[in-house]
């Protein structure tokens, strides 16, 4: 099936099984048995199930079977499911078993479970701040100012509107604070990434519904979309949160289209790069919004100088072949899209495939 019709999937069934498959070849089998256990709910009076089944949209595109996923294991992370932790540890195989006990656990905690399906999982992730950096190295490399000012929309808890406080090494290229201590070195496919010097004269972003890392319960449910199985996901947003303790991420609650409106109408200061990024996100926003979103990227682009760079960084899904890769625009000169690389949804690894 094509990426884009994948993403247009409106059968239920069909959707929890996709997103079954994918957490299976992403390396969370326990994740995927959990998913794959909704099916058994389809006879089910819970209004959570119910609800589940009479899915109204596209079920997979609305990211449906990770919504009930998170709660899932917010109800581990909580401790008032343990028994989870044997399905996610690999210790029962048995899909019936997991079957029965996801039942189970859905039918107690109804009326619990019931608001996880209300919003799309925030998927805040730090590891793919590498290939933002790697995109900045390579602008930095002759094709725009070394100075950036970072403009993020889908920010989510600002984990990567944080990313010029983060240490790299990328293929060998070491870029950010020595002393910081979230350390992000991915596997690195390819040659190295542009050894450039690049700075940060601001970073702030925007959400619909921002995290903030600093409030313990809204950490602990950004925690609970992050699959068990994916322990180093888990250290890095710790290294997050205590990075936003002592400075909190701008991150502010605005619609996407209203914030960029917003942000790309305010007087650039002469010899920085102003970026607007994205990742993992894009999908989410109407069609209407991301028309009025490119067109605003097209006639800031337009109107930029070599004293007043502009570039567009994002890390999205290809609706065609499903791969997260990461594309740049900038502006005056380069005016075509360049696709940079591409990497792990969770920045596991990098490919890179520029020259």
């Amino acid at each position: 099936m094509a990426g884009g019709a994948v993403m247009d999937i409106v059968s239920v069934p069909e959707a929890i099984e996709w997103q079954a498959k994918h957490a299976e070849n992403a390396g969370a089998p326990g994740t995927a048995q959990v998913i794959r256990a909704l099916l058994a709910l389809e006879d089910s009076e819970a209004a959570t199930a119910r609800r589940i089944f009479a899915w109204q949209g596209l079920s997979l595109r609305d990211a449906m079977p990770l919504r009930i996923a998170g709660g899932l294991h917010n109800l581990l992370l909580t401790g008032e499911e343990p028994r989870l932790e044997d399905v996610y540890a690999g210790r029962m195989p048995d899909q019936g078993q997991v079957d029965t006990l996801v039942r189970e656990i859905i039918e107690t905690h109804d009326f619990q479970l019931m608001p996880w399906l209300d919003g799309p999982p925030q998927t805040n992730e730090a590891g793919r701040s590498a290939s933002f950096a790697a995109g900045l190295l390579w602008l930095a490399d002759g094709r725009t100012t070394a100075q950036f000012e970072w403009l993020e929309i889908g920010a989510s808890a600002g984990i990567n509107t944080m990313l010029g406080r983060y240490h790299y090494d990328l293929g060998g290229v070491k870029t950010g604070p020595g002393g910081s201590r979230m350390r992000i070195a991915p596997e690195w496919r390819g040659g190295p990434p542009p050894a450039s010097e690049i700075g940060f004269v601001d970073a702030r972003g925007s959400d619909i519904a921002p995290v903030d890392l600093t409030d313990e319960a809204q950490a602990l449910r950004l925690k609970s979309y992050v699959w068990p199985e994916a322990t180093g996901r888990m250290a890095r947003i710790d290294a997050a949160i205590e990075l936003a303790k002592m400075m909190s991420p701008e991150v502010e609650r605005m619609d996407a289209w209203e914030w960029v409106f917003q942000e790309l109408s305010k007087t650039q200061e002469q010899g920085v790069t102003r970026v607007l990024a994205h990742s993992i996100m894009w999908q989410y926003l109407t069609d209407d919004a991301q028309h009025r979103i490119k067109g605003a990227i097209q006639t800031v682009g337009s109107e930029a100088t070599p004293e007043r760079p502009f570039a567009h960084i994002s890390l999205e899904t290809n609706r065609e072949t499903f791969a997260h890769e990461l594309k740049v625009r900038y502006w005056p000169g380069g005016e075509d899209e360049v696709h940079l690389a591409n990497a792990h949804p969770h920045g596991a690894w990098v490919e890179w495939l520029s020259g």
